[in-house]
């Protein structure tokens, strides 16, 4: 490790350039991570944020949440029993709205309007305002991407193509469902949105959506046998099932993988050139006795290190950007996530030094000392 540092300060200039492409490299992929996570987030940040273990959806819905509707008694009827503590309905339309105060009859916003029980653990927390009133069938809570288009507590919220109308009691924040702003409202006043058309409940008693369950041993297959036509999913499925997501997650972390082995390579072949420029040098340090394990631990620790520094610019320029980003791009840096793509580049770029050093162990004293450079 001596060595190597010492070296590092000697050539500044050639370790600060290789160290700057590192840097990059580690730049490139926290933005596309953070750019990936925003656009999931936007995707399914309401069904990320149920505290749910199991979900119930209508058999066949291969948990996508437009081909599902199910009975909402089944929700009263499970609690208690198959390892159920809790059970909470879930209704989800996507609907168009206007603030009423607007002067522009035109300005509209697409949302979607979720139904749900008040005091239930799906209801959300706000950040201002207060929670659902069981007692106000019209008030809502709206996510705060409203809120800056201009809807304040207090406000009527009109429903176009309906009579229906919404007063404003409260904030959330990272609310959003199908890259759409959340409304959060009275399951009732969903459904009679939802349904209003005859026939549209299919025959089903207190249709909604689908139900989340909460509980720690919760007996899915036991549900299945007990109630015709539906089918249980985990949380992970459930998410999955959103219209988009696995594909939108799918496409980042290809991109991610494919920017995992240009790094591999890009760093393999920098060091690889730099050893065949050493060949001499380390011609010299094989003579005097030098091993050739003791040479190749140099040039591991030497990429380690100068990883280690450029991976760690490379977060702190990534979390200078995300400060200057729009307010409305979909950008969420996970800390967590930040910290398992730094482990696994640093991990590549030691794997990519590795393969480099192995060109160690062909370099024949005699023969490198009589190059001429």
């Amino acid at each position: 490790m001596f060595l190597a540092i010492k070296e590092m300060k000697h050539s500044k200039t050639r370790f600060a350039m290789i160290g700057a492409i590192i840097m990059l490299i580690a730049w490139l992929v926290f933005i596309l991570s953070g750019l990936g996570n925003g656009l999931s987030s936007l995707a399914a940040a309401t069904m990320k944020n149920i505290d749910g273990d199991l979900f119930i959806y209508e058999e066949g819905s291969a948990a996508a949440m437009m081909k599902t509707k199910v009975s909402g008694s089944i929700a009263d009827d499970v609690e208690g029993k198959y390892g159920v503590d809790e059970a909470a309905k879930f209704g989800q339309s996507t609907i168009i709205v206007r603030n009423e105060k607007s002067a522009d009859e035109q300005e509209k916003n697409d949302v979607t309007f979720i139904g749900i029980e008040p005091g239930k653990f799906i209801e959300p927390t706000v950040v201002e305002g207060k929670q659902l009133d069981p007692n106000d069938q019209f008030g809502v809570l709206i996510d705060e991407t409203l809120h800056e288009k201009g809807y304040d507590i207090g406000d009527t919220i009109i429903v176009t193509s309906s009579n229906l109308e919404l007063k404003v009691i409260g904030y959330t924040k990272g609310e959003t469902f199908n890259h759409l702003p959340t409304i959060f409202g009275h399951v009732e006043t969903w459904q009679s949105y939802a349904f209003a058309a005859p026939g549209a409940d299919n025959g089903l008693v207190d249709p909604v959506s689908m139900i989340a369950l909460q509980g720690a041993n919760i007996d899915g297959e036991q549900i299945e046998k007990n109630y015709n036509l539906i089918e249980t999913f985990t949380k992970s499925e459930a998410i999955m099932g959103m219209p988009g997501y696995k594909e939108e997650s799918g496409t980042i972390y290809m991109m991610l993988a494919f920017l995992f082995a240009i790094s591999a390579v890009i760093i393999a072949v920098f060091f690889y050139v730099f050893i065949l420029q050493k060949t001499q040098q380390f011609g010299v340090m094989k003579a005097i006795g030098a091993s050739d394990r003791f040479i190749k631990n140099s040039i591991i620790s030497q990429v380690f290190v100068l990883s280690l520094v450029s991976i760690i610019a490379g977060i702190i320029l990534t979390y200078l950007t995300a400060l200057v980003f729009p307010e409305g791009m979909p950008f969420s840096l996970d800390f967590k996530m930040v910290i398992l793509y730094a482990v696994v580049l640093l991990i590549v770029s030691v794997l990519g030094s590795v393969i480099s050093a192995r060109r160690v162990s062909k370099i024949d004293p005699l023969t490198a000392i009589g190059r001429v450079e």
